[in-house]
């Protein structure tokens, strides 16, 4: 890791396969932001602020004054699509945003126009469109996107680019012998192996070229042996994976609380509607399974059910999604929390989230655009664990449990970036207060 990397020059490219929901509300709303008639609510590094030194020193800048990220005025963007409408097109039918707001973009966002998708209906069933790649093998998609990618960043005059995955869950797929190396890897995009996804060529072709990858859905992509090898080799930064929306945030803020009070917890159970094209792609058994397995995976790792069995062994976690039409992308969750505390006595904790789900992932696409490409220019490649506070199932190094809780996350994101930037790290012991009177 190097600190005090170079300030950003020239432009970003931020480079989205599946200019969908979030990829268009994602870019819909920075462009409102630069032209001043909309705020970055929900960023991290527009909004948030990050306290340097101690509390006495009051030294609090936001995030995006204290780091050298690209300004948002340098970010251009591309992507890809099976379905050949432009942005503004796109974003309308996603029906996210107000009509009245898109119209007063709606120039800025029909110039953007899909580039022809690396597509297979074999793993994203409820999906088609016409707007497909046609190659003699996995290998061919892969350098034809590899062309895309070149020919995006002359004709931009990009200096950098990065490419977060905002397209649609696929099916759960295992990890097999194709995974496990580079050279393996390569042999199966020639012979066309079942077990290599459309995302995992998108992320092999980011990857190959050193531009910095981060998976915003559930499947899996460069979290693979191979594309961790390669990423190694390119000096590609890389992150995943599911961007950590709705529910997902509620839990990961819920359970850490119950947790450190000791209170048990015997049951919890979510149910979540949505009607957008998400919500139709987990209507398949498949690829509903890739999803419900990331989400699955948060409770017992911020409780340590090994650890602390006598609170948490019997936890019975259950989660539904129905695919409901009516409700489009203002997704609806239920939880209902079975805890127990003092002398075994029940009690029970009862939410209802209402949120739209895109409008909570954009800022965080946003977020993972600016800091990966930070990441690139700090010279810190392979997997950014320092970014789990953006994901519901963030990406480790082999042999390492996930940190799933949002606070410790949030603590891991902050010091990384006081690292990079030369300050010393907060741990929140407050010595200062115990040192004699005369030194405070």
């Amino acid at each position: 890791m190097k600190q005090h990397p170079e300030k950003p020059r020239g432009r970003l490219g931020v480079l989205l396969p599946g200019l969908g929901a979030v990829a268009t509300t994602f870019i819909a709303g920075v462009c409102a932001i630069r032209k001043g008639i909309a705020r970055p609510v929900g960023s991290f590094t527009q909004m948030g602020t990050i306290r340097l030194g101690k509390r006495t020193e009051n030294r609090r800048p936001i995030v995006k004054d204290f780091v050298p990220l690209a300004d948002l005025d340098s970010l251009v963007f591309g992507g890809w699509d099976i379905y050949e409408d432009n942005v503004y097109e796109a974003a309308v039918k996603a029906g996210v945003l107000d009509t009245r707001l898109l119209e007063r973009l709606r120039d800025e966002l029909s110039a953007i126009v899909p580039m022809t998708a690396v597509f297979d209906r074999n793993y994203v069933r409820r999906l088609d469109g016409p707007n497909v790649k046609r190659g003699t093998d996995k290998m061919a998609l892969a350098e034809a996107l590899m062309e895309d990618i070149e020919r995006f960043r002359k004709e931009n005059r990009c200096s950098a680019l990065v490419m977060i995955w905002c397209a649609s869950t696929e099916i759960f797929i295992e990890e097999e012998d194709v995974h496990g190396s580079i050279e393996a890897f390569e042999e199966g995009l020639r012979r066309n192996h079942p077990a290599i996804s459309p995302s995992m060529i998108y992320a092999y072709a980011a990857i190959r070229m050193g531009i910095p990858y981060a998976n915003g859905a559930p499947n899996l992509s460069a979290d693979i042996p191979a594309l961790v090898e390669l990423a190694k080799r390119t000096r590609a930064p890389i992150a995943g994976k599911d961007f950590k929306t709705g529910q997902t945030l509620m839990k990961t803020t819920i359970a850490p609380g119950l947790k450190a009070r000791s209170l048990g917890v015997k049951g919890w159970f979510s149910m979540n509607i949505l009607g957008n094209r998400d919500g139709e792609v987990l209507d398949d058994p498949a690829s509903f399974k890739t999803k419900e397995t990331s989400k699955l995976g948060v409770l017992g790792s911020i409780f340590e059910q090994d650890m602390h069995a006598h609170l948490y062994d019997d936890l019975y976690h259950k989660i539904r999604i129905e695919y409901y039409p009516p409700r489009g992308d203002n997704k609806e969750s239920w939880d209902n929390i079975d805890i127990f505390g003092w002398l075994d006595y029940p009690m029970q904790i009862k939410i209802n989230f209402l949120c739209r789900d895109s409008i909570l992932a954009a800022p965080i696409v946003l977020d993972l655009a600016l800091l990966l490409d930070l990441a690139r220019r700090a010279e810190m490649s392979g997997i950014q664990e320092w970014l789990s506070f953006f994901f519901k199932s963030p990406q480790t190094r082999e042999g390492l449990r996930p940190q799933h809780d949002l606070f410790q996350q949030l603590m891991k994101l902050e010091n990384t970036l006081r690292y990079i930037q030369g300050e010393n790290l907060i741990t929140h012991l407050g010595l200062d207060y115990y040192e004699e009177p005369e030194t405070r």
